[in-house]
């Protein structure tokens, strides 16, 4: 188990300490005041328990998930903190010990534990806002259904048609035109296969298919592209015997394999059947920003390019609190020819290290102009610090960037793009920021299309929230 160092970072005490609950409370408006055209709920989600007694985790991506809820209503914001209760993190809150499986770590204790505990749905990555309820989604399972309004956890979910045990994973697409929603899990076995799902506005699965993979890859993310669905699998293949005998964590057991390439997966939307696939070079990502189809047809995306798989590394030590790991991600762009089943160029945007990218939601899958992201403040600190140092506007029109720094010592999490209510071209930036020169943390409102980096709203939440993934915005 890795063990925490006192050699730690700034940005350590909001990552190793455990969240701590807080029920709906008013936020106190540090400066500013909140934009009347924001209406409606801001949900984040991120690992929050690192560690029970003397036991640690052996990944950032073990952490027991917990939401943060922020509701503005037509004169103030209302903040609600909870940790996701799955059935894993309710045993072991009991036991007062860790007792599971995850990602990165093997049940501790003799080797019968290691059979009797099972990896554990953490639902740390992720949410999904709808109309009746939010779910909190992790990489392997099932998601959890929380309460909009005060987060408490209802149990596991499967959306009227998800199998036992098949995985929901955590970055659904919504289509802001149709409202449809769709997602992918993949399933691991003697023939894997990446399942995907077409949700309606209300979260219900109404179609879904499975389509064979070539090897038991680490699928993280995806892109909604207009008519399309576009998987990039990374030359990462799992070690499968190592993990079904207990020998190894999922995490050690996945290995770089370069020669595979990186092989895209294109699938009709409507359909969800394999339309094309396409060899290119190797690269790995976690996260896209957005895609779409360009005038010609093709698809052009965007997403955070890694050289290797050297990034999971580095992400386990961060749950040490003392990384050591270079691990660089830059912007690209990645354009494609479904006719000619081609790759027609993969262009690099944003050369700094960066992460999250993140577009408007009315433009997903559409054509858009500017992608957010969150950026490294010194590149001399490379594998030792977290991004978030800095928030970047890639416009893509223009061809340029603009990057600006938070203050000294202070992190921000993934930006939320999100509209005004009464104004169609008014975009604002939600951004939870822990600050760690007072150990507080606040969520800041930026103003999307001036960019300048000063918060026109700031507002003070009663605890320091960990840092975490990802979140969404649900519009009144």
């Amino acid at each position: 188990m890795p063990t925490s160092n006192t050699n730690q970072t700034a940005w350590a005490r909001a990552v190793l300490p455990p969240g701590v609950e807080f029920p709906p409370t008013e936020l106190t408006v540090l400066s500013g005041s909140i934009p009347p055209g924001i209406r409606g709920s801001l949900y984040r989600n991120g690992p929050a328990r690192l560690q029970r007694g003397k036991r640690r985790v052996g990944h950032w991506f073990d952490g027991d998930g917990a939401v943060l809820g922020v509701r503005f209503t037509s004169d103030k914001a209302i903040g609600t903190y909870r940790f996701v209760q799955t059935a894993g993190y309710r045993h072991e809150e009991q036991a007062e010990t860790l007792l599971y499986g995850g990602y990165g770590m093997l049940p501790p204790g003799s080797w019968w534990n290691r059979w009797r505990y099972p990896v554990k749905n953490v639902a740390n990555t992720s949410v999904l806002a709808l109309p009746d309820k939010v779910l909190a989604l992790w990489e392997g399972g099932h998601p959890h259904a929380l309460d909009p309004q005060t987060l408490e956890t209802r149990g596991t979910d499967d959306l009227d048609g998800l199998a036992a045990e098949a995985p929901f994973s955590a970055h659904p697409k919504r289509d802001p035109q149709t409202g449809e929603i769709y997602n992918f899990g993949v399933v691991f076995g003697r023939q894997p296969s990446l399942n995907l799902y077409r949700c309606n506005a209300m979260g219900k699965i109404v179609k879904q298919n499975a389509i064979p993979l070539s090897g038991m890859s680490l699928i993280h993310d995806f892109v909604l592209a207009g008519r399309y669905l576009v998987f990039c699998i990374p030359p990462v293949r799992l070690k499968v015997l190592p993990v079904l005998l207990k020998f190894m964590t999922f995490s050690q057991a996945m290995s770089w394999q370069p020669s595979l390439g990186t092989e895209i997966l294109v699938v009709d939307r409507e359909t969800l059947q394999e339309t094309c696939r396409l060899q290119a070079e190797p690269w790995y990502q976690w996260h896209f920003g957005n895609g779409c189809e360009d005038e010609g047809g093709n698809i052009v995306l965007d997403m955070v390019r890694y050289e290797d798989f050297q990034t999971n590394r580095y992400l386990q030590e961060v749950a040490t609190g003392n990384p050591k790991t270079k691990a660089r991600g830059n912007l690209w762009q990645l354009r494609l020819s479904v006719q000619k089943g081609k790759v027609i160029e993969l262009t690099p945007l944003y050369d700094r290290t960066c992460e999250f990218p993140c577009v408007v939601s009315s433009q997903v899958s559409q054509p858009w102009r500017f992608t957010y992201l969150s950026v490294l403040r010194n590149e001399e600190d490379l594998g030792k610090e977290l991004v978030g140092g800095a928030i970047a506007r890639v416009d893509r029109g223009e061809g340029k960037s603009v990057t600006v720094a938070l203050p000294a010592g202070d992190y921000a999490s993934e930006p939320i793009c999100i509209p005004d209510r009464d104004r169609e071209e008014q975009m604002w930036l939600l951004v939870v920021v822990y600050r760690s020169s007072c150990h507080t943390s606040e969520l800041w409102i930026l103003d999307a299309n001036r960019f300048d980096g000063h918060p026109v709203c700031r507002l003070q939440l009663p605890r320091v929230i960990p840092i975490g993934f990802h979140g969404t915005w649900q519009a009144d």
